[in-house]
């Protein structure tokens, strides 16, 4: 087992290791005080100063046990030190994304009772301020930056990060023993944080994980996918995503890794050869992006290249099938000629990368693997803590989400009558269960407490005998757990034909050509979709072809631009049923963005919203089809 301490709360984990690793020089977090330096450790012993000084800073200021307290921030070090000082005197952790705008800001703090708020940023600090009037129960803001426009900081609710440590420091002696008795008091069961659902429907709502919750998932994860003091982990996924809280930071601090905090998303690329992570958490969209770019350097360069690539690719392929001999060697002149610059740019000691949060495109998956980089996709809600199955290293499997781990029951339940028609516990491995497609329900220590202040919903997610309901569909295949999509994205076509479009978008992603891509055809004969070209790549085509233009909606309209796209839907159509072929498209030129409200902070489609919000569009496809 690579947990190098025990414990069952979060409490314990951060009392625990702080003694274990107290003089011993041995760092936990870095991160980048400089943007042109490098990165700084933050050892044992600081970080156990820096959390007895704020734990006491909030012990003067009142909060009790089961308040909870706000962070608006991106991962960076205070961040930590803020969860540290909540999870050690019992107080509850209320993480906001930071491109959630003010009215959602106050809706999660009005409805959460929040005390006080932890802020980063100017740009956070300004919301912070904005909607403090109307959060009733919110007495403080606390900004860990010295924002650029002063009168910011001239609020009367309003301090500096700094200054609270400070004082929180001179604090220490009154409340030493305070803090002792409240941490003693932290019970398994005690709610350790809400982590608001971002809803691709409605308001979201505010998952109550336990210390036991977490915990549990915590240790069953970390035994499923093995990690040590040996590796270090390089964290950008917002640390308010119950993935990357779980899996890439209490797991990884669990086990004696340490993280290193990207300076933000935008600057992944750049980090990355920079820390030589050995364990990257991650979700479908990096790997996205690092496997378009290699493609359209191949399509942009001779036939020769593209020949290189494919053959390279065959032999990937077939050295992780496990053949040897003749390919071991070309697998070497594979890497040389085009593995090894994209390892160069993970930093070259990657061991694991792990996927979730969202279905990972099997060509992905595979090129990956090929390049000797395997993928370990997982599955999991922020309900349920939120790992319910991966796959294990060296067991990769490429179209599933792995094996239910330790601890965790995962069943099928039949769409057309109900009745659990599967049913694997991470304990009944070695199993070669092969089931129908069904919704995925899960039973274990994992599963939330319920949704804060919402028993109607809680009701509606988790049934009489214990069921959390994901609303996702899916079924196992040999004992693995496969997802086909969430239910309610489910399109009947007028034929009365089921399509689950999450699968066929997915293959749309590998396109050099698209960025984003939704399924449209909700009763109609066909199905068509929104495209939202990969601007980039549109406009080097434009200037290679000499198409001339004034606009991106003018680009779009080129006769050139429309026959280019025709050609790929067809081509990629041909893998698809006759029922799931796309036979119209409509290109968009504005992408889906949090900000204009199609997609939610984890980058799922609001399909709702963007049925909405293009309604004109998508009925301008299908009315020829009417008539």
């Amino acid at each position: 087992m690579p947990i190098v301490v025990p414990f069952e709360t979060l409490t314990d984990l951060f009392i625990n290791l702080s003694k274990k690793y107290s003089g011993q020089n041995k760092a936990v977090f870095h991160h980048k005080l400089d943007p042109n330096g490098s990165f700084e450790p933050v050892y044992w012993d600081q970080v156990y100063d820096d959390v007895q000084s704020l734990a006491a800073y909030l012990l003067d200021k009142g909060v009790e046990h089961g308040d909870r307290v706000g962070i608006l921030s991106e991962n960076r070090y205070e961040w930590a030190v803020v969860d540290l000082a909540l999870q050690l005197i019992g107080a509850i952790n209320v993480s906001l994304y930071t491109i959630l705008p003010p009215s959602q800001c106050e809706y999660i703090l009005t409805d959460s009772d929040t005390k006080i708020f932890f802020v980063s940023t100017g740009i956070q600090l300004k919301k912070a301020v904005e909607v403090f009037d109307n959060c009733k129960d919110l007495t403080e803001i606390i900004a860990f930056d010295m924002p650029k426009v002063e009168k910011l900081i001239e609020h009367d609710s309003v301090k500096l990060f700094d200054d609270v440590m400070t004082e929180g420091n001179t604090l220490i002696p009154k409340y030493e023993k305070q803090i002792h008795q409240r941490s003693v008091k932290v019970k398994p069961d005690d709610i350790s944080t809400l982590i608001y659902t971002s809803g691709t429907t409605g308001q979201p709502k505010g998952a109550m994980l336990t210390h036991h919750n977490i915990c549990s998932n915590v240790k069953a994860a970390t035994d499923h996918i093995y990690w040590d003091d040996k590796d270090r982990s390089l964290s950008f996924l917002p640390l308010c995503h119950s993935f990357e809280r779980t899996a890439g930071y209490y797991a990884i601090i669990s086990s004696g890794a340490e993280i290193y905090f990207a300076e933000s998303v935008d600057t992944v690329s750049k980090n990355m050869p920079e820390v030589k992570p050995t364990v990257m958490i991650s979700v479908p969209r990096l790997f996205e992006k690092m496997y378009n770019l290699i493609v359209k350097s191949v399509e942009e360069g001779s036939e020769a290249k593209k020949a290189i690539f494919n053959w390279s690719v065959e032999v990937g392929r077939k050295y992780s099938e496990g053949k040897r001999g003749l390919v071991s060697l070309q697998k070497k002149v594979a890497d040389k000629l085009v593995f090894d610059k994209l390892k160069q740019r993970t930093g070259e000691h990657v061991r694991l990368f792990v996927s979730g949060g969202a279905a990972l495109p099997p060509d992905i998956d595979t090129f990956f693997k090929c390049a000797g980089l395997p993928i370990l996709q997982g599955y999991g809600l922020t309900e349920t803590s939120p790992v319910m199955a991966a796959n294990k290293p060296g067991q990769e499997v490429t179209g599933v989400v792995g094996t239910v781990i330790s601890g965790v029951t995962v069943g099928i339940q039949s769409l057309d009558n109900g009745k659990i028609i599967a049913e694997i516990s991470g304990e009944d491995y070695p199993i070669n269960t092969t089931s129908e497609p069904g919704e995925i329900l899960c039973k274990g220590p994992n599963v939330m407490k319920g949704y804060w202040k919402n028993e109607q919903a809680t009701k509606e997610m988790i049934d009489d005998d214990g069921w959390l309901h994901t609303g996702d569909v899916g079924r196992f295949v040999d004992g693995y757990l496969q997802i086909t999509d969430r239910i309610k994205h489910m399109i009947v076509n007028a034929g009365g034909k089921n399509i689950y479009p999450g699968p066929i978008e997915d293959m749309f992603k590998t396109s050099k050509w698209i960025d984003q891509l939704v399924v449209v055809g909700e009763a109609q004969n066909f199905m068509a979709a929104l495209i939202v070209p990969d601007f980039d790549a549109l406009k080097k085509h434009a200037r290679e072809e000499n198409i001339s233009f004034d606009s991106i909606e003018d680009l779009l309209e080129k006769s050139e631009i429309q026959t280019l796209y025709k050609k790929e839907m067809r081509e990629f159509s041909k893998q698809l049923a006759s029922h799931e072929k796309i036979r119209d498209f409509r290109l968009l030129p504005n992408e889906f963005t949090v900000e204009t409200g199609e997609i939610t902070p984890t980058l799922k489609v609001k399909r709702k919203v963007i049925a909405e919000k293009y309604g004109d569009i998508i009925a301008d496809i299908f009315k020829n089809d009417k008539n």
